[in-house]
């Protein structure tokens, strides 16, 4: 058994890690940690353990052997730091960090300690994206010339634990708003998907959807990878209705969507004439109906413990997917692409 303490919980802590490890067989939840301790004490109540209000306290608790990070982005690198410095195996949600030295100075912790730095990048996992990956790899799809992804939803508020009050709209605390919700995640899938850096980023971003918000709410990005591959990357809340997830591949044989239809989530259209519809089972979503179905992301972090192996979405790969956010943002600032080193 892994026994596993969460630091954090709000609704992402208690609707996705406690409620994914809770059926794994191979987990014992033993600690909750939140500032708010009422909500760790409840955590307690329902699966038993140990509750703490200040996450070294749980850290240095001699039964945990693994955490979950699921604080306020700009807690992320503080925890991770501290327990991997503890020996702790660490799980910390995305974004891996606000800043490039503190991404760099998590890479170094786990470095030095005995335990390994997963971050969550759920996205990976979804099986759309897995069979997608599969296809480009091995030239199903021939030469990929151009991709469009999106994540889009109505913002934090509609399910986060404090509502509008969230630290998702404090930047002191979040940093970025749905680039670092959102973005960032895209940014990941399609390093997967075309297994290949981003070169080239352009960022506009925009803070004019919230006004009880100082993070951006809104953002549209052209990137090109190393290869010359173009497309488009948007993130946004104030997607006012129907949640979009999806992504669409462009390639000399046809065009991938993915996640872009609501009863097939895998579409091909080839140039032959070939149509091929699937449906794996779409991507987990924030609403209640959408927490039942698992991400894979706490599995794959438990099982790669378990048997040993390294963890799949590791720190240094991960540091790239934020670093395109990051690149984003200084864009945007500079009005001008940024290029070359920045982003490799």
């Amino acid at each position: 058994m892994i026994n596993v303490g969460v630091i954090g919980c709000g609704s992402i802590g208690v609707k996705r890690h406690i409620a994914e490890y809770s059926g794994n067989v191979d987990v014992r939840l033993v600690a909750f940690c939140d500032r708010v301790y009422s909500r760790a004490e409840e955590q307690k109540v329902l699966h038993g353990g140990a509750a703490y209000e200040d996450y070294r306290e749980l850290i240095a608790d001699r039964n945990v052997d693994a955490v979950s990070v699921c604080t306020p982005n700009h807690m992320h690198a503080e925890i991770a730091i501290a327990a991997l410095e503890a020996g702790k195996h660490v799980l910390c949600e995305k974004p891996m960090g606000v800043t490039l030295p503190e991404m760099d100075a998590m890479i170094e912790a786990e470095k030095r300690s005995a335990g390994q730095l997963m971050i969550g990048h759920n996205q990976r996992f979804v099986k759309e994206h897995e069979v997608a990956r599969e296809w480009i790899t091995s030239g199903r799809l021939g030469k990929i010339y151009s991709f469009r992804t999106t994540f889009g939803h109505g913002g934090p508020e509609g399910w986060s634990v404090d509502g509008r009050d969230s630290w998702f709209f404090k930047e002191s605390q979040a940093a970025m708003g749905a680039m670092g919700d959102l973005g960032v995640h895209k940014a990941d899938l399609i390093r997967f998907l075309l297994g290949e850096e981003v070169t080239e980023v352009g960022g506009m971003i925009s803070k004019k959807a919230k006004d009880f918000s100082d993070v951006d709410d809104n953002a549209v990005c052209v990137l090109r990878t190393e290869s010359g591959i173009i497309g488009t990357l948007q993130a946004s809340w104030s997607f006012y209705g129907a949640e979009d997830n999806s992504t669409v591949i462009y390639g000399e044989k046809g065009v991938l969507r993915l996640l872009n239809d609501d009863r097939h989530s895998f579409i091909f259209t080839g140039t032959d004439g070939e149509v091929l519809k699937e449906n794996y089972g779409g991507i987990q979503t924030n609403d209640d109906a959408g927490q039942s179905k698992s991400s894979q992301v706490m599995d794959r972090f438990i099982s790669a413990l378990k048997g040993g192996e390294r963890v799949p979405v590791t720190a240094e790969d991960a540091k790239n997917s934020v670093r395109i956010i990051l690149d984003a943002f200084e864009s945007d600032r500079k009005d001008k692409i940024i290029t070359g080193e920045q982003v490799l």
